[in-house]
């Protein structure tokens, strides 16, 4: 599946910080696919702004992540539990989309 840096950057932050081995090694995999190269940050050239980060969008900047049903599990749980406490924000719902969470 192709992500955008936004959704990058969502989802690295959604990813639990615990968990059982199976998850820590599948949230440690997905950090390191997801997760931004040297080359890559030079090319977005990320600058914080007022409380908010912006980047430069070269033509190429999504990137292919595998997104097998284990990965789809894990994420969604955690899309799962904002929606449970209704944290939710529109900035997560390309990443429903994405990842099959439809809410129940």
């Amino acid at each position: 599946m192709e992500l955008t840096v936004l959704e990058r950057l969502i989802l690295l932050r959604i990813l639990p910080a615990r968990g059982n081995l199976t998850t820590m090694k599948i949230t440690h995999d997905l950090q390191n696919e997801a997760g931004f190269s040297e080359k890559e940050l030079t090319d977005l050239d990320f600058v914080a702004e007022e409380g908010s980060l912006k980047w430069n969008t070269p033509p190429d900047s999504g990137k292919q992540i595998d997104a097998g049903s284990n990965v789809k599990a894990v994420v969604c749980e955690q899309l799962r539990k904002l929606d449970d406490k209704e944290l939710l924000e529109t900035q997560h719902l390309s990443l429903c989309e994405k990842f099959g969470y439809d809410g129940s």
